[in-house]
């Protein structure tokens, strides 16, 4: 039972700044939809059939693998001809800064493509846009195996990075219409995984198949992967798009308070057994299914496109509304955390083969593929810590907080992440400027710093979401294309600033950099949560589905 006092300094503001909920059932006593240890769920499950959230668990995994696997495989078809540079060089008579300037040309097309794919997918469907990017990307690889200089590269580059720019905000978005708030740090890390997996291991296979066959075959298998994939796409994958009430989240807050004021009313002996049983049954019958609600026959669910569910605002309205959030600083601050992550992916794929084929390794094809492994393992340990670790955490910090969680619970964690980036840059740059040992650069620079990457990706994306979850799919296209552009700008930049400054002076400013814009998670979760209350009035405003709708015609 509460300390009575207790009750009072929890209970007595129920106005909570946007992104604060309750999300543990301390007492067991309150009737919502609850998962395991009396977690509630959110969003709750709605009385449709329909609703993805009402699918098996099994089915949700699967659905969720085959976007998991397409994310994987259209991120590996931006990056992974990089072990060819070298070789291309000389073939090609070109530059390491011009082949550069291709990977900047794919940040290019992620960062312009964001901005169109996701009012397409909340218009005509997620799976029509996820089907369209598979049928870029084989037009990608057909162009790509044909390149005989680098400009064929360059038209490459672009047009993989539109057809890959799905994986930057529209799968995030499949995340969550799948899984439940307290399962999206799990969901957000395993798609940064995802991208970061297809950027390592891409190299590695394509080094391995350029050491026994003809570069252009590593195109080639792509297309003999893209094309089954397609077929899965149309004949088996879902949509998970589906319109909750506007104000769920509030609803919700308001019936969770309303029970809790009368579970402590009823621990004073104030309310009637007879009265709270009978709350508790309007309750239960509010969340069973809708007999009448028809559920969709096969063909139904596989159209080429749906908008049954989709957004009943005009294509220029969703277009322009991540516009409006560049005032709202929680928002701003995760793009620019994430975007940061491209500094240092970048200078691993725009310097692996420069070094690595180089004196003092003079490593082959294969092996110089070989060292983004360094990366791959890096990520897949950050994953599980920026994900299901950092559900965890917050888990157990809203138990702390009498089952209130807060946003920038999850932020504690982005500590192990910030240290561990500047030492693997550490280790890297100044293993290559020295030319120390291999496994000096691979296992602990490059480990290091796909550790950091990927889970602290996968956090900065979770908090925005958490902070504003009405403006989520905004908020993941305002954050993924600042990333992108700031990938491109300093994919144009690295070898220029390698070749001014040298290595020794470049790698203690991306120290530098690390530490500060990593660091500054500490701020947020200083004032996290005051200016989440100071953005609430315009949060208020802008989550109005009609503000911002220029294109309306006026009577």
């Amino acid at each position: 039972m509460f300390d009575q006092e207790q009750q009072h300094i929890i209970h007595d503001d129920y106005h909570f700044p946007p992104g604060t909920i309750h999300l543990i059932d301390m007492h067991s006593d309150l009737n919502v939809q609850k998962g395991d240890g009396n977690i509630i769920l959110h969003p709750q499950p709605s009385s449709n059939v329909n609703d993805p959230l009402r699918w098996s668990k099994t089915k949700r995994n699967l659905q969720f693998a085959l976007i998991w696997f397409w994310s994987f495989m259209l991120a590996l078809n931006i990056n992974f001809m990089t072990p060819f540079f070298a070789e291309w060089v000389v073939e090609w008579k070109t530059t390491y800064n011009e082949l550069g300037v291709a990977v900047a040309l794919s940040y290019l097309g992620l960062g312009v493509g964001v901005l169109f794919v996701q009012p397409t997918a909340l218009k005509l469907g997620k799976v029509f846009v996820y089907k369209l990017g598979t049928v870029l990307a084989i037009v990608t690889c057909i162009i790509g195996s044909q390149s005989s200089n680098v400009g064929y590269f360059h038209a490459f580059s672009i047009l993989s990075g539109l057809a890959a720019s799905p994986v930057d905000t529209v799968v995030e978005m499949s995340a969550n219409d799948l899984f439940f708030k307290h399962e999206r740090s799990t969901a957000f890390s395993s798609l940064v995984l995802a991208l970061y997996g297809g950027t390592d291991l891409g190299p590695v296979a394509a080094g391995y198949i350029g050491d026994s066959m003809d570069w252009s075959w590593c195109y080639y298998i792509l297309i003999i992967i893209f094309v089954p994939l397609l077929l899965l796409q149309i004949f088996w994958m879902e949509e998970t798009t589906f319109r909750r009430s506007e104000n769920e989240e509030e609803e919700l807050e308001d019936e969770i308070i309303g029970q809790v004021k009368s579970h402590e009313t009823t621990r004073s002996g104030n309310l009637h057994p007879k009265k709270l049983h009978d709350k508790i049954e309007a309750v239960i019958e509010s969340h069973s299914v809708d007999e009448d609600q028809v559920k969709l026959i096969y063909w139904q669910k596989h159209k080429l496109y749906h908008t049954k569910q989709n957004d009943t605002r005009s294509w220029l309205t969703i277009f322009i509304r991540p516009v409006y959030l560049v005032t709202f600083p929680a928002i701003l601050w995760s793009g620019l955390v994430y975007g940061f992550q491209m500094f240092w992916l970048s200078l691993a794929v725009n310097t692996q083969s420069e070094i690595f084929s180089a004196p003092p390794y003079n490593f082959s094809i294969d092996s110089v593929g070989l060292m983004t492994l360094g990366l791959f393992v890096g990520n897949v340990i950050g994953m599980f810590y920026g994900g299901p670790f950092v559900d965890w955490f917050a888990i157990k910090m809203a138990k702390r907080n009498n089952g209130i969680l807060e946003p920038e619970h999850r932020l504690h964690t982005m500590l192990l992440p910030t240290i561990l980036n500047a030492g693997g840059i550490l280790a890297y740059g100044l293993g290559a400027y020295y030319g120390s040992h291999w496994a000096i650069l691979v296992v602990v620079g490059l480990g290091l710093m796909g550790f950091a990457m990927s889970s602290s990706g996968g956090i900065c994306l979770v908090y925005a979401v958490e902070c504003y979850d009405k403006l989520a799919s905004e908020s993941l296209v305002l954050i993924l294309f600042i990333r992108n552009m700031i990938g491109m700008g300093f994919s144009f930049a690295i070898s220029p600033w390698i070749a001014a400054q040298g290595m020794l002076k470049t790698t203690f400013t991306m120290f530098a950099l690390s530490v500060v814009v990593n660091g500054s998670y500490i701020f947020m979760v200083w004032k996290g949560k005051d200016i989440r209350r100071w953005s609430q009035a315009r949060y208020g405003k802008i989550t109005v589905p009609s503000y911002g709708d220029i294109f309306r015609r006026k009577n």
